[in-house]
């Protein structure tokens, strides 16, 4: 009688499936550990990269934006726009604080607000409450690169003062301000935040890094500009009087009475562009590093 063949018996079919079910569980774990300890910036970071690749656009620089050429976070998220329109519409506030996007990133302006004494850098305590309730939002929500100006109006430095013209009071100015974004701001939410910040949820240093800040004076050359422009309306207006003057068509004392009350304009006008350019402008780029 003839012996049977004996059939050929390969590797165990269920070790491929086991083996790659066991890798599976290993990658997932690794993730789980990693984002147990992750700040929130880089778990933004890699949320987007992850969400631009799925949607087949390239990996932008923007934490929470798209790409380059699109919105930064601070406008494209509706959580964060919600939370500065709060602050815009406030009463103290209102119609003292404006956004602007532009080319270069998004603008926030804090106009007519008390932010220093004359002539001096020193924050004063309604614009503390303010830069904190802004800066807790911006600083908080991007990694961006960020430009602080700071402004002066047009009237001269006083001779005993520390700073040699209006422009160094301006840079000294935006830098109070960063000197707040970077150690007081930063030291209270650390004393707020602390138990994130112990159990790495919230990672501090990340976003009050002060190579993120860059501290530029303007001093009075933007309000220079609106004054010339000012003088020149008002001069045109008494130059179109004096020709009706001449024209027979008003006598000396209306002229003279048109020309008081167009300088009365002036100095009133200049009065509101002095309280304008007591202002901060906080400029968040579209690029977070330079």
């Amino acid at each position: 009688m003839p012996r049977k063949k004996r059939e050929k018996t390969g590797d165990a079919k269920w070790m491929q499936t086991f083996s790659d079910m066991t890798t599976l569980l290993l990658t997932m774990f690794i993730a789980l550990f990693s984002m147990a300890t992750i700040s929130p910036g880089k778990f933004q970071q890699a949320v987007v990269s992850l969400q631009n690749v799925f949607e087949g656009q390239p990996i932008g620089v923007l934490v929470g934006g798209r790409s380059i050429s699109e919105e930064p976070l601070i406008t494209s998220n509706p959580g964060i726009r919600q939370e500065l329109l709060k602050i815009i519409e406030d009463e103290k506030y209102k119609g003292k604080i404006t956004i602007e996007e532009t080319d270069k990133g998004t603008i926030i302006s804090m106009r007519d607000i008390a932010f220093f004494r004359p002539g001096s850098a020193e924050l004063t305590a309604e614009a503390k409450d303010l830069l904190y309730r802004i800066g807790t939002i911006i600083l908080e929500h991007t990694s961006n690169a960020i430009e602080i100006y700071g402004f002066t109006d047009d009237q001269p430095v006083l001779p005993s003062s520390v700073y040699p013209s209006n422009w160094h009071l301006s840079a000294a100015r935006a830098a109070s301000v960063v000197n707040f974004f970077t150690t007081e701001l930063k030291n209270r939410r650390f004393v707020e935040k602390m138990a994130e910040i112990n159990s790495g949820q919230f990672d501090i240093d990340y976003f009050y890094n002060s190579d993120r800040f860059f501290p530029i004076g303007e001093g009075d050359s933007e309000i220079a500009k609106e004054i010339s422009l000012l003088r020149s309306e008002i001069d045109s207006r008494k130059s179109i009087a004096f020709d009706h003057f001449t024209e027979g068509e008003l006598n000396s004392a209306q002229l003279q009475q048109i020309e008081r009350e167009l300088e009365n304009e002036y100095n009133t006008r200049l009065n509101e562009l002095r309280q304008k350019y007591r202002r901060i402008d906080i400029l968040i780029l579209r690029q977070r590093v330079r």
